[in-house]
């Protein structure tokens, strides 16, 4: 594309930036309210757009987990609408003043949650990121740029269409959301150079993808690299919600990075719970399992176990199992291979539980739940624009709040310092 210039694209958003700082929580919000209703309106369009997305990825043999997460049907844009009208319902953070106190010079000193800037977003699959991260950036006062993959890209223009009619209906500049409609390499180390005008990258997708920004980009990234969430089965656990609770966090969707990867069952425990939980993996989806030598035999089909089974994302009807001989080597086990994504303890002992919480940094820890939880959405986030496991800035599912910085501020009567 001849006339497509990543470094212009870059300074206008930067430019509407300021102009979406300045819009009101009541601005904001009419402007996402006609956003979800526009996308409603136009269903049939980003459906049959997002039919040939959907039938060339079949023709690049694209994996079930990919596909999984670009189909779009009218229920899952519905979806992304509901979701963009649950962002409306959120507290704007724009503007919140903290911490005021009064130094003994009188000065007064605060701190005042602002939007970080320019977000850009690079991802693979997922069309309703397309939607959801524009609204997430729009509702903190923040300009985005979304450079979707190749797989995604009719969808994910049909959805920029919609955007775009509503920020011009609105007399808005429509570069405070900008969909890249070049989905070459290229302009990802284009992208990833513009350090001038461009605050912050989340890349969203496979562990290539995001190692592959990481390491190329001037701007600071946000990284998840992938999501190896273990769920421990503790010796004092209730065996029926420990059942539920493996079904349901490895088979609800198992292409989601919040889907268990690894159960570790204590010893004690083993040979009333592995039964129990090889027939309901096997009723359930005939999940394939990867055991130790001491759960092997309780499993119709298991390969053994190797160390690599233990930092597999498989991302589909498979996981691991392991037997430990203590809650110390659970942690331990569980330390040595996360990915800092969510883990989950089930025990009716609180003691353990705490213990658990406290030894356990992953970005989400969890007792006597479901990992499928481990969602902005679910966390009362509203949407999340990424999941973030580095630690800085921002730890865990990414809302509204992550997306903004603070600054001090001062009112004074004339102090000056001596």
């Amino acid at each position: 594309m001849t006339d497509f210039n990543i470094a212009t694209m870059a300074r206008k958003a930067k430019n509407a930036s300021r102009v979406a700082a300045q819009l009101n929580s009541s601005e904001k919000n009419t402007l996402l309210n006609d956003i979800a209703t526009a996308i409603e309106n136009n269903s049939d369009a980003i459906i049959q757009e997002n039919t040939k997305d959907i039938t060339a990825g079949r023709e690049k043999g694209l994996s079930q987990a990919m596909l999984d997460r670009l189909v779009l049907t009218e229920k899952g844009i519905k979806e992304i609408s509901s979701a963009i009208r649950e962002i409306i319902a959120l507290t704007d953070p724009v503007g919140d003043i903290d911490k005021l106190s009064l130094r003994p010079n009188g000065i007064q000193v605060g701190k005042m949650r602002i939007p970080l800037g320019v977000i850009a977003m690079i991802y693979e699959a997922r069309p309703n990121v397309t939607a959801e991260a524009a609204a997430l950036c729009i509702k903190s006062g923040n300009a985005v740029i979304l450079r979707g993959g190749s797989e995604a890209i009719h969808s994910n223009l049909a959805i920029a269409d919609c955007l775009h009619q509503v920020l011009t209906a609105h007399n808005i500049d429509e570069h405070v959301v900008s969909v890249i409609p070049d989905t070459s390499r290229t302009v990802i180390e284009e992208l990833l150079k513009q350090s001038d005008t461009i605050d912050l990258v989340i890349p969203r997708g496979g562990e290539g993808l995001i190692r592959y920004v990481s390491e190329n980009s001037r701007i600071p990234v946000i990284q998840h690299y992938k999501g190896v969430c273990h769920l421990y089965i503790d010796k004092y656990a209730d065996l029926t919600k420990a059942v539920d609770i493996l079904v349901n966090g490895k088979t609800q969707k198992p292409s989601a990075c919040n889907a268990f990867e690894t159960v570790l069952v204590h010893t004690d425990i083993s040979e009333k719970f592995l039964p129990l939980a090889a027939k309901a993996l096997n009723e359930a989806a005939k999940v394939k399992v990867h055991a130790c030598k001491n759960s092997i035999n309780y499993f119709t089909g298991a390969e053994l176990a190797t160390e690599d089974d233990y930092q597999a994302e498989y991302l589909a009807q498979e996981i691991a199992v392991k037997v430990v001989n203590s809650f110390d080597t659970a942690i331990s086990h569980i330390n040595e291979f996360t990915s800092d994504h969510t883990e989950v303890i089930i025990s009716q002992d609180i003691s353990r539980s705490q213990r658990f919480i406290r030894q356990i940094n992953s970005s989400v820890v969890m007792v006597n739940a479901s990992s499928r939880f481990s969602d902005g959405n679910q966390l009362g986030l509203g949407s999340e624009i990424g999941i973030s496991t580095s630690k800085l800035h921002a730890y865990g599912p990414m809302g509204l709040e992550a997306l903004t910085t603070e600054k001090f501020i001062v009112f004074g009567d004339g102090q000056i310092r001596e």
